[in-house]
């Protein structure tokens, strides 16, 4: 083969893979997961705080990207106007400082800091807002299920999680411990751990928050739209920490009451509870 065949069949590969990697770059964009923009769930408004929260991530990205840009330009630019050109001899002169700019690099980038604490403080302040909710849930991890003490227009019922798979196996969803929610109903999480720290996330949310023994953290949110989501356990906390998972199911406030219907009456508090020296010897004994 010639060496212009050789050419000419290289120059049709390479305008084959640029037809492909265009092709696949359109047909990528109407994926779901780009319609994601990189988030967990397509729906802006499934709690009351997921649109701020998505927003929030957006218009910071959207910021460090212009700042980066900008960075680089200005980088870039400097290697080239006062690069060695042909001819040049020796070192170009030297400064030993430059008042202005420095406290133009010094000043920039507090005044982005701020700016970024600024918009994030506020939204962190609107989430953790405490409101006057009509259903309490107290979730408490532990290795590795969960349960959920539900307190609801003076009723008191609970749902013991049981993890039936800790062998490696693969699981059945459905068998998962679930929580339900009703719509459109305030809800506050009292967070708590029966024996390691571990942490509730529900992706779909945007909100995560670790469960520590003996401290009570808390969630406010309003689930917006009806579905099934999943959630899991998001902190490091034993062997099984990946299948510490659970169903969310968000139903009207109708089919909400009618599963509280379903549960035993009561709560399962403290009683059940890790003692200290039982954690600290078996988180000990993990590490070893």
């Amino acid at each position: 083969m010639s060496s212009q065949d050789r050419t000419g069949s290289r120059r049709t590969v390479a305008k084959v893979t640029a037809i492909a990697a265009a092709g696949t770059l359109l047909l990528t964009g109407c994926s779901e997961e780009v319609q994601r923009g990189w988030l967990p769930n397509v729906v802006k408004d499934t709690t009351n705080h997921t649109g701020a929260i998505q927003e929030l991530w957006v218009n910071s990205w959207i910021a460090s990207l212009i700042i980066g840009l900008l960075t680089w330009g200005l980088m870039l630019w400097c290697i080239i106007a006062y690069r060695r050109r042909k001819g040049d001899e020796g070192y170009p002169r030297q400064l030993s400082y430059n008042l202005p700019m420095e406290i133009f690099y010094t000043a920039v980038p507090i005044v982005i800091i701020l700016a970024f604490y600024s918009f994030s403080n506020s939204v962190q302040h609107k989430i953790d807002a405490p409101v006057d909710s009509p259903l309490v849930i107290d979730v408490r991890a532990k290795q590795w299920a969960w349960d959920f003490n539900y307190k609801y227009e003076g009723e008191e019922k609970y749902f013991a999680g049981v993890q039936a798979h800790l062998d490696g196996t693969e699981g059945t969803k459905e068998k998962l411990p679930t929580l339900y929610l009703p719509v459109n109903v305030p809800v506050t999480f009292e967070l708590n751990s029966r024996d390691v720290i571990h942490s509730f996330w529900i992706p779909a949310f945007l909100q995560k928050l670790d469960m520590i023994p003996g401290k009570t953290n808390h969630i406010y949110l309003t689930p917006q739209t009806e579905g099934t989501f999943d959630g899991k356990c998001a902190e490091l906390c034993g062997e099984y920490h990946s299948e510490m998972l659970f169903n969310v199911k968000v139903v009207s406030e109708e089919e909400f009451k009618q599963y509280l219907a379903t549960l035993p009456d009561g709560q399962i508090g403290e009683e059940y509870d890790r003692k200290p020296d039982v954690v600290n010897s078996t988180t000990q004994g993990e590490g070893e």
